[in-house]
């Protein structure tokens, strides 16, 4: 068959069969004009979303599972992606009910990658990440210059894609065929359809999370303090259940905070009303700041990544004003720095690279105890510098439990004492 000889005609067809899979042509289209060609991976079919990077070096896992990127065309910037695979989701036996990544899914639209790994290692892979996409029918890309994408989305900001494959992939759409999921309320499609409660039989204070698309380990990280955690739907009115816990918490989750304001209103009333520590990361930290009367606002490429450094500005708990905490991020919105900050509330953390603000505190004047971050102390993945403020708050609404059980008996003992007295007369 070589040097242009014909080919003979008495040879088995297997073994003429093309050993590898034929390849595909893929290509991401922006909405800015420009296109990459590649290669497909993953699922076959073209998807719209809107197109993000992150600088995440490992984790991807963690990161296509990550509600908050719902929507969204995933760049990563490492320059291999896939090399250990994709492990089981299955639930840990110590946390039964919470998926092993951070969603029971992958929630991004599409991932571009410059070299996808389709051999895999690790002792805990169960599969590649090429059969992991197209088992939930995510569209791959792969053989574009990542670095050459980023630089672009850095300069221009995040940009409408597509991400075609096949016969599509030549085909650039029109303007209008963009699909824009910032115009979506996001928040309702990742978020739990019905209260549930994990580790009913803890010790630990009782906890109520509003779920505007939570990743697991937030659940996981209350759960490990041994908290009674109840997750709610993001539309639940908490104020309506409030005296049964001992907290509230505030969960990540995508898209833009004032497509929910009338969750924000119910927030406003929680904290004007109730005295019960709050904890709000990413989605949950901008829900608090816009109940505070902070303003939000849409970032132009966002922070996306497990490598953002923040300043301390106040100390609380584990954490100490005048350090610097590297941190894990996934935001496209963030509430704007002012000098006028809310009277009761002060700024907690600054982003050392954009001086974007990254965590609220309500102030010792206010009364009340309130914690918003930007960031994710849980990660997963990411550095654990902040990890402990989950400690700190399950600890605060523990000592608040500690204290409201202490009056309740100190207000029964006087009711059966005036009863007891009333009797005697």
């Amino acid at each position: 068959m070589a040097r242009g000889l014909a080919t003979p005609t008495n040879i088995n067809p297997a073994l003429l069969t093309n050993v590898l899979t034929p390849k595909t042509p893929a290509a991401l289209h922006l909405k800015s004009g420009q296109s990459y060609y590649g290669e497909s991976f993953g699922s076959k079919e073209s998807k719209f979303g809107e197109t993000v990077f992150s600088t995440s070096i490992t984790s991807y896992t963690d990161s296509m599972t990550d509600p908050s990127y719902l929507g969204q065309i995933l760049v990563f910037t490492s320059p291999m992606i896939g090399n250990y695979g994709v492990p089981s989701n299955a639930p840990l036996a110590d946390t039964p009910g919470i998926p092993f990544l951070e969603s029971v899914k992958i929630q991004c639209t599409g991932v571009v990658v410059s070299d996808v790994a389709l051999k895999f290692s690790h002792y805990q892979a169960v599969e590649s990440l090429h059969q992991w996409c197209e088992r939930y029918n995510v569209p791959g890309l792969t053989g574009v210059d990542t670095r050459a994408i980023t630089s672009l989305l850095r300069d221009q900001g995040t940009t409408l894609g597509r991400l075609a494959v096949g016969d599509d992939a030549p085909v650039v759409p029109a303007d209008v065929d963009f699909w824009d999921p910032s115009k979506d309320n996001l928040i309702a499609q990742v978020s739990t359809p019905h209260k549930y409660t994990l580790n009913p039989n803890g010790a630990g204070p009782r906890i109520a999370v509003l779920d505007f698309g939570s990743k697991a380990n937030i659940l996981r990280s209350l759960v490990k303090r041994d908290a009674v955690v109840t997750v709610l739907p993001w539309d639940y009115d908490f104020n309506t259940i409030r005296d049964q816990f001992d907290g509230l918490f505030l969960s990540n989750g995508p898209g833009d905070p004032k497509a929910i304001m009338d969750t924000v209103m119910r927030v406003r009333q929680t904290i004007n009303e109730w005295n019960k520590p709050i904890f709000g990361i990413c989605m949950g930290h901008q829900i608090l700041g816009l109940a505070a009367g902070l303003e939000a606002y849409r970032m132009t490429f966002g922070n996306r990544g497990h490598n953002q450094p923040v300043l301390a500005l106040a100390s609380s708990g584990s954490i100490k004003a005048g350090r610097v905490y590297v941190t894990s991020q996934n935001h496209q919105y963030a509430l704007r720095l002012t000098e006028d900050f809310p009277s009761g509330w002060a700024p907690f953390f600054i982003n050392c690279n954009d001086s974007s603000v990254e965590g609220i505190i309500s102030t010792p004047e206010s009364g009340k105890r309130i914690w918003g971050v930007q960031f994710h102390p849980e990660s997963a993945g990411g550095p654990l510098d902040t990890i402990e403020m989950f400690t700190d708050f399950v600890n605060e609404c523990q000592a608040g439990r500690r204290g409201w059980k202490a009056s309740a008996m100190i207000a029964d003992e006087v009711k059966i004492g005036g009863s007891a007295a009333k009797l005697a007369v």
